[in-house]
């Protein structure tokens, strides 16, 4: 006999779980399948959360070393021990692991470990990771199954020299030498990571820029703060091949456009060029479902796949992003229950953990010069700004930009300590349409780095009072 449920979710990251969270919630019978054995997909176990804890370990390690002495703190001989940097790294993902279990418990969301497979219209076949498989019969369907990492043809990613986001996240050694391939945010975040525990990072990118999805002058700004650091680039870079020896890889490299070739020694090598959608083996095709090309789920009006089925997250289109994937599910779990559901793909922030953050959401201004939209920018810099003096956490910017003639928020980008919180302020105004305008002639607490985004704000109208 077959169990009957009102939906039944494909996926346990952060889609997949709080669409149960969401659908639970609303008194749907509700089960989620996860092949991983662990709930949080990509992100929670390899991805967003044991990035951060590297990257804010690494970071205080860094401070420590470069920072502390001209703060007045004498710290004596600072050490770097691996093993317990990783198993705090581990602490934080297995807490809260089980945080969402206890999240299925108390929302009465039931949770399969196994691998799920659509046979059909309200029909989803389930191999147990215990052995065995069973049917579930389904009113809605909800395909949340994310993305893995992209692969360069003629390289083989082992985990263990040549590594993929997963291997760069457990490395057993700092290697002397690392060569990064892709300066995207997984990439940036990573080489940061290793490069302030003392490798030697080289970053190889094929487009003339690094982070292309953000503003230009932010990423400008980013790679000459990155270059200070100790990173090298070598942009406009193809990558033809990486040769293994007993010890050493060798990584062979020549100019995107045309050149000579040449050769950079490595220990361990990094590929982050970007993410693809996981739809393989779904079963899409019971329910007339098709992907892109890239494996990109189709699909219409509000994340349908076809009569009761549903697809959030990295497999669908719009940005690879786990908040999105959130807002994605909770939207689905809406819906199926007769509610509004919508997400604005315009409004989702992204955010790049290095130090210092990146952060941006809505157009920026390549995108408005394309589209032939007036706007009118706003700037200020760090260095202007009272609390980041005081901390020492000078570099970086606050950009606004606004519509000519209605001053409409269309975008914001932000490069500095802390902006990944700040950037919320804007998101906010943004989803009620708020103009420059109205965060300007908004209270902001002094002295804080927010303070920021309001002289920006201000400087939309040239106005900004602390510069």
């Amino acid at each position: 006999m077959a169990d009957m449920y009102d939906v039944v979710i494909i996926g346990g990251g952060p889609g997949g779980y709080n669409c149960a969270i969401r659908a639970g919630q609303l008194g749907l019978k509700v089960v989620c399948i996860e092949y991983r054995g662990k709930l949080g997909g990509t992100c929670l176990n390899v991805g967003c959360i044991p990035s951060k804890a590297l990257l804010h370990a690494s970071h205080l390690f860094d401070a420590a070393q470069n920072e502390f002495a001209g703060l007045g703190i004498k710290t004596g001989k600072v050490e770097l021990d691996l093993t317990q940097m990783m198993a705090q790294k581990a602490d934080a993902v297995e807490g809260l692991t089980k945080g969402i279990e206890f999240l299925f418990k108390k929302n009465k969301v039931d949770y399969l470990k196994g691998r799920g497979k659509i046979l059909g219209p309200g029909k989803v076949e389930v191999e147990l990771l215990e052995g065995g498989k069973q049917v579930l019969e389904t009113r809605h369907i909800v395909i949340a199954t994310g993305s893995e990492p992209a692969t360069l043809p003629g390289i083989e990613i082992d985990e263990e020299r040549i590594v993929s986001n997963v291997g760069a996240l457990s490395l057993k050694a700092v290697p002397k030498k690392l060569v990064l391939i892709g300066a995207g945010v997984i990439g940036l975040e990573m080489g940061s990571v290793w490069a302030r525990l003392g490798s030697e990072v080289t970053v190889v990118e094929y487009l003339d820029r690094i982070l292309p999805p953000a503003d230009a002058e932010v990423a400008k700004d980013a790679e000459r703060i990155f270059k200070k650091q100790g990173l090298t680039f070598k942009l406009g870079t193809k990558v033809t091949g990486v040769e293994k020896t007993k010890t050493k890889l060798k990584v062979n490299i020549e100019p995107a456009k045309g050149g000579d070739a040449e050769a950079l020694d490595a220990d361990v090598v990094i590929v982050a060029i970007g993410r693809k959608p996981y739809t393989e083996g779904l079963g899409l095709e019971t329910v007339g479902g098709k992907t892109d090309k890239r494996g990109v789920i189709e699909v219409t009006g509000h994340f349908k796949v076809a009569e009761g089925v549903w697809a959030v997250g990295d497999c669908i289109p719009g940005p690879m992003l786990a908040h999105k994937a959130e807002d994605d599910g909770t939207a689905v779990a809406e819906l199926i229950a007769g509610k509004a559901g919508h997400v604005d793909y315009n409004l989702v922030p992204s955010v790049v953990y290095t130090n210092p953050e990146m952060a941006w959401v809505g157009k920026n201004e390549e995108e408005l010069k394309a589209a032939g939209i007036e706007y009118v920018k706003g700037k200020f810099p760090f260095m202007a700004n009272s609390r980041a003096r005081t901390n020492h956490e000078t570099l970086g910017f606050v950009k606004i930009l606004a519509e000519k003639g209605t001053d409409k928020i269309l975008g914001a980008h932000m490069i500095g300590t802390g902006v990944g919180e700040m950037i919320a302020e804007v998101v906010i105004a943004m989803e009620f349409g708020a103009s420059s305008e109205d965060i300007a002639r908004s209270s902001h607490a002094h002295p804080t780095l927010s303070e920021a985004v309001r002289q920006a704000a201000m400087a939309v109208e040239g106005w900004a009072m602390q510069m």
